[in-house]
This record gives C-alpha cells, structure tokens and sequence, in this order.
C-alpha cells in the first residue's frame, strides 16, 4: 500500500443488496439471480458504523437495487450525521415520488443508470423491458424536485447519469447527448464509463463481443471534450476508461488504490471487481480487513495474472482464473453455471470496432499504458 492508501479508503461500495428487478447482461454481482443476502436493520446499521469508522471521503449505496431496502433512508443518514458524504447508484426502475423525496434528501449524490439513448439499446442490456422508460421516469422525477427547490431559493438536487459503455451501445453516445440529457433542465452531470470484465462481464465470450477493446477505451478517453460539446453546457460530462479496478501490480505500486467494497452481508472484497473476501465487518475490525485487503494484492496468483494482461480479453481470463481461485465453492459454482455469452445480431453501427469518426486510435503494447488515476466508476 501507498502511504495515503495505508490510512484508510478514501471511498467505500457498498452493494446493500443483491436484490433487483433487472437483469443486466453485463451485471457486475450477478444481482437478481441470486441470493440477495441483505440483512436486517440493526446488522445493518452496525455495518454502516464499522464503516464510519474508516472515515471514508464517500459511501457509495450501489447493488442490486439499494431502493429495495427498506432501511436504506436511515442507514445513509446515519452514515452522513458522521460526516460523510453518501451517494446512490439506481436503475430507476423502483424510484417514486415518495422514494425520490426521501432519497434526495439524504443523498449528496443521486445516479440512475442509464445505458443507451433508446429503449431498444438500453432494455436489451438491461434484461427487461420498459426500463428505458422506467429510468425516465426517475430522471423526470428528479428534475421535478430540483424544479421545486430552485424555485423556493434551495439548491438543487445533485442528479446525473452513469451510461456503462459497451460495444452494443456505443454508437449513441452522441444522441445521449444531444437528445436525452436536454429533456432534463437540471441535470447535473452524465459519466460514460467503460464497462469491466466482473461478474457476468467476465464470462467466456463477453469480452469479445461487448467490452471496448484497449484501443476503443483510448478513443473512449480522447472524445470526452467532443461529447461534452454536444451535451448542454450546464452538464458536466466526463468519460472514464475505469483501467484503475484492474488494480495492475504496477498502478498499485506508484499509486496504491482507493476503493474498499463491502457485499450485502457485510463481507469486504480483496479488490473491488475480483471475487474472493479477507472477512465481515460485522466480526472484526474494519481497519483490519483493510490492510488483510492490501496483502491481497501483492499475493503471486493476482500479481501474475494481472502482470499477463494485454488485451481485454486477457483481462477477463485473468478475472476468471483470480475469482476461481480466491473465490467460495459456492462462488465457483455459480460461475460454472453462467453461460457462455450470445452476442445479439448487430448492424454495422453496433457491431463497428473503429473509433469514433474523426478520432485516432492508438494501440498500446502495454495494459499498463492505459491505467489513469481516475476515480473508480460502477455502472
């Protein structure tokens, strides 16, 4: 660990449950298909103070779909009464106007996901239809409220998008811009951010058909300043490559690495994208998983397989060989049992491998050439 990385987290994940309506084809925890392993109100609130105790900058509430804990509104609160920022990842699918009021008065920092610019792009990878629609209707609730405060003299709500970006939806990034983030007066910020082999984006196949290739995640980087032209210019519009969860041995080693995550249960994650837990932070100390964590990193089965990356199909192959390894028998069943991925039949706008028209692409020799100190992203 880096000597800042040593003190502590800046940031903390918290997916507080597996539970979800949705079925994303790039689902990093598999939410939805499994057990969702949330516990009860005061398991939860035990863990929100164990991670307090870190004094993170920021939690980040993500899933699964946090809105379907009950407990939610009083755990986040009670994490913020700390003094620490609190931030919720939703797909928008469950968010009514009750839900928005209270969400958005406890959030600093609200993100409904959003991945496409149509409902045929975005309910294909999202796995169900309407919730295109549904994501909407969040976004519009949002700005309703912002509508609200602005006009009693309050700030408004602190709402954007975190568009996950794929092969099979790259080709509308520009029409996000252009024609859905305008609908929205008060939107505040919309993240393009690389999409990474974890979870069900791991899988045989997946990097080959879906995950941007090396070369498109440079192209990717390079037309942030182009998108944020096309987006209103009250927007905040940025791209991330999110080569920074790979946790390459050399990042770790000039940079250390920021991002703790916690499961439902309370079980806290080696490293972010990889399977495989160092103990609950509802039985030991959270100072200590952390640094049990950083030993993880330098353990030889991570560092070679990393160290091998060259592509983004190595990537996801040295995914695959890290969550096998360090992972439960029960996790290694469940990634037995996930099926080879089926790429959906694509016109040539989809299908294209070639960077945007009018930006040069470059193909590194090196995964490391890459990695950007960049915050982390979930989709």
């Amino acid at each position: 660990m880096s000597a800042s990385t040593a003190k502590g987290p800046s940031d903390v994940v918290w997916d507080v449950t597996y539970a979800c309506p949705l079925r994303c084809v790039h689902c990093y925890s598999e939410s939805g298909r499994r057990p969702a392993r949330q516990l009860g109100h005061e398991e939860l609130l035990a863990v929100a103070d164990a991670i307090v105790s870190l004094r993170p900058r920021a939690v980040e509430f993500a899933g699964g779909e946090p809105l379907l804990v009950r407990s939610l509104i009083e755990v986040a609160g009670r994490i913020r009464a700390a003094g620490v920022a609190v931030n919720l990842y939703t797909g928008g699918w469950t968010l009514d106007r009750r839900a928005a009021e209270a969400a958005a008065g406890v959030f600093s920092r609200i993100t409904v996901s959003v991945d496409g610019a149509s409902a045929e792009v975005h309910d294909r990878i999202r796995g169900r239809a309407g919730s295109f629609q549904r994501a909407m209707n969040a976004l519009s609730l949002l700005d309703g409220l912002s509508e609200e405060r602005v006009a009693s003299g309050l700030d408004p709500v602190e709402f954007g998008v975190d568009y996950a970006v794929l092969r099979s939806n790259r080709h509308q990034l520009e029409e996000f811009c252009r024609t859905v983030a305008p609908r929205f007066r008060h939107l505040r910020f919309l993240t393009f951010a690389a999409a990474v082999p974890s979870g069900l984006a791991s899988r045989q196949g997946f990097a080959e058909h879906e995950l941007l290739s090396f070369d498109q995640l440079r192209a990717l980087a390079s037309d942030e300043e182009r998108l944020r032209a096309l987006a209103p210019g009250s927007v905040r519009v940025g791209t991330s490559d999110n080569m920074v969860l790979m946790m390459h041995p050399n990042f770790l080693r000039r940079h250390g690495f920021p991002l703790l995550q916690v499961e439902p249960d309370g079980e806290v994650r080696a490293m972010p994208i990889y399977e495989g837990t160092v103990g609950s932070l509802l039985t030991e100390d959270a100072g200590t998983l952390w640094q049990r964590a950083g030993e993880r990193w330098n353990d030889p089965v991570v560092v070679e397989a990393l160290s091998a990356v060259r592509s983004m199909e190595d990537w996801a192959e040295a995914t695959r060989r890290i969550d096998y390894h360090f992972g439960t028998d029960e996790v290694r069943r469940r990634i037995d049992r996930r099926p080879p991925y089926a790429a959906p039949a694509a016109g040539p706008a989809v299908a294209s491998a070639a960077g945007p028209a009018g930006v040069p692409v470059h193909r590194p020799e090196r995964s490391q050439d890459l990695v950007t100190v960049t915050p982390p992203m979930r989709p």
